[in-house]
């Protein structure tokens, strides 16, 4: 058996612990988007403080999405 360069992370613990038997395919595929529900609202938590951070409205992302922000490569 190949072993970790890297411990397990305190979370990769915890869903070892909860999960010690197995999940139907039902099941799976509900823990699956329970996951990726909690990221996604993690995400959309950031993005709205920085949007409140830099006092952005909607006339401030229309001009970013009508302003080229990238510098070209050279």
């Amino acid at each position: 058996m190949e072993r970790l360069s890297q411990p397990l992370t305190n979370a990769q613990l915890e869903i070892l612990k909860a999960f010690s038997f197995n999940l139907d395919s039902r099941e799976l595929s509900e823990f699956k988007k329970l996951i990726a529900q909690y990221f996604a609202d993690r995400a959309i938590g950031e993005a709205n403080k920085v949007w409140d951070e830099k006092k952005w409205d909607n006339d401030s992302m229309n001009e970013m999405l009508n302003t080229k922000m990238r510098k070209s490569k050279k």
